[in-house]
């Protein structure tokens, strides 16, 4: 069966695209005529004219672009603060009058990158210039729940909010911020709202190793050239875009030398798509998952990264001849029942090599990863799908989502362990709030079969019919959802609230 044949990760939906040539509407952040070329934006590109309209294609392989990053406004020692605003932006996706309709943070797609470490207090100031109301979640961070960015706590059109809280030591790792109000989420994550984080430690063991951020999302685009809306088939199955983007752009060129080590941030910030990512001609160690870092690296042929979720690797050059040289999306069956499933290998980037450099040395022991004890609570969760009644098609533990119910309670500080089963015909990536989470074991045709090493998650995709058994514990008392991040799934009612309440 396919999911023995490469390991399965994390990963988290959302989308975000294009940095280029973006005019704010009403952004005082952003200023009309500014050089984005200048500021490591490129045009986003496309393999081939949008579907119908006779759309003229863009040009692929251009240099992966930078990721904007978020500038912090104070100089103190151990503070960051900033702003960040969500707003409709212009995009001249073809470089002339015709301009393309986004919603993005800060007048970027993607959102900005905010780089913290671990200890920093944290203080964002945010605007919300949007039509609907939204919020920000921290994504994966171990944030108070009233600071979470849930579906509770909407910030209204035209208003504004502050977010602040404190990064324990030992967050490091790397997350990401998108929408969350209840009923929007999945439309301002596919027309353009999402961001990377990245939590540094000071400790790191990878830091002498230069860095590659690749932010994947996806791009659906009407015969006007506009964001296209979701369709019945998007809401079933999830939504995938015609185009698969890196940091907003189309197949960009990255350039990497004979025996060069890089590490590579990775984060799938699409609504729905599951990437089977692989390197066949370069080495391939993973070195991290959501939660960070892993106790040592482990040798992959690829990745598998649900919606939602990010990997770490460790790549070295190897250019290796009659390979593919560019990073590839495999095929993976998922369980769509309206869309075709992927049939081919998908290049998304061109890997370029750049001379020669020596092989610098990995430490053999990245860092401490101990197992969680015996649990003091278990539960069982049932993703499941009920397709007679559209109003409520998909459902945890038989229920579609009501704000105003509270499904379960916990307690703070208490190892819980629990069963998630996908009883269900296609695949759902399980998200939980607030905490990470250890993946002990998951059922392959019906058997259990344990994890082959620890790892830190907070999104485990939970294969149709199969069931993945995990350990956590919240240490922070709050309201915290728990969804299918398939986005699409999320707004329709596949999610649910437990109450964590302090001992």
């Amino acid at each position: 069966m396919q999911r023995r044949d490469f390991l399965q990760l994390a990963a988290a939906g959302s989308a975000s695209w294009l940095a280029a040539h973006v005019m704010a509407d009403e952004l005082p952040m952003v200023v009309a005529g500014t050089d984005h070329a200048a500021m490591g934006h490129s045009m986003p590109q496309m393999a081939s004219p949008v579907t119908g309209g006779g759309m003229p294609p863009l040009p692929a392989g251009e240099p992966l672009p930078a990721l904007p990053r978020l500038g912090n406004e104070t100089l103190d020692a151990g503070k960051f603060r900033a702003a960040l605003t969500a707003a409709p932006v212009d995009a001249a996706l073809w470089g002339d009058a015709r301009q393309t309709t986004f919603w993005a943070y800060n007048g970027s797609l993607p959102g900005p990158l905010i780089e913290l470490w671990e200890g920093d207090d944290v203080d964002i100031s945010f605007a919300n210039q949007l039509a609907q109301p939204t919020t920000i979640h921290w994504h994966g961070m171990p944030v108070p729940a009233e600071q979470d960015g849930n579906p509770h706590d909407p910030v209204a059109p035209g208003g504004r909010r502050q977010y602040r809280f404190t990064l324990p030591e030992g967050s490091a790792a790397s997350y990401w911020y998108h929408p969350h109000p209840h009923g929007h989420t999945a439309e301002q994550a596919f027309r353009g709202l999402a961001g990377a984080v990245i939590v540094r430690s000071k400790h790191d063991p990878l830091r002498h190793l230069p860095e590659q951020h690749l932010l994947l999302s996806d791009l659906k685009l009407d015969a006007a050239g506009q964001v296209a809306a979701n369709d019945m088939a998007d809401m079933h199955d999830g939504r995938e875009g015609q185009y698969v983007l890196i940091n907003g752009a189309w197949q960009p060129m990255i350039p990497l030398a004979q025996g060069e080590r890089q590490r590579w941030r990775i984060w799938n910030a699409t609504s729905s798509r599951i990437f089977k990512l692989a390197l066949p001609a370069h080495d391939v160690l993973l070195v991290g998952t959501d939660g960070g870092l892993l106790e040592q690296g482990h040798p992959v042929e690829s990745v598998l990264l649900p919606p939602g979720g990010r990997v770490e690797l460790v790549v070295t050059g190897r250019f290796r001849a009659g390979a593919q040289a560019g990073l590839i999306s495999q095929p993976y069956r998922r369980g769509k029942m309206m869309h075709p499933e992927q049939a081919t290998d998908e290049v998304l980037a061109s890997i370029m090599q750049h001379g020669m450099k020596p092989t610098l040395a990995l430490p053999a022991r990245l860092r401490p990863l101990p197992p969680l004890g015996e649990p003091g609570f278990r539960r069982r969760i049932e993703l499941s799908e009920n397709m007679a009644d559209p109003k409520a098609m998909f459902l945890i533990n038989g229920r579609s989502y009501d704000m105003n119910r509270i499904d379960g309670t916990g307690k703070v500080g208490r190892i819980e362990e629990w069963e998630v089963q996908g009883n269900a015909h296609m695949d759902h990536p399980f998200h939980l709030h607030g905490t990470q989470f250890q993946v002990l074991a998951r059922t392959v045709d019906g058997v259990w079969e344990d994890e082959p090493f620890l790892a830190w998650r907070d999104v485990v995709n939970v294969a149709a019919n199969e069931s993945v058994r995990l350990r956590f514990v919240q240490s922070l008392p709050g309201l915290r959802m728990l969804h299918c991040h398939i986005l699409e799934h999320e707004d329709q009612g596949m999610m649910a609230q437990i109450d964590f309440l302090a001992e």
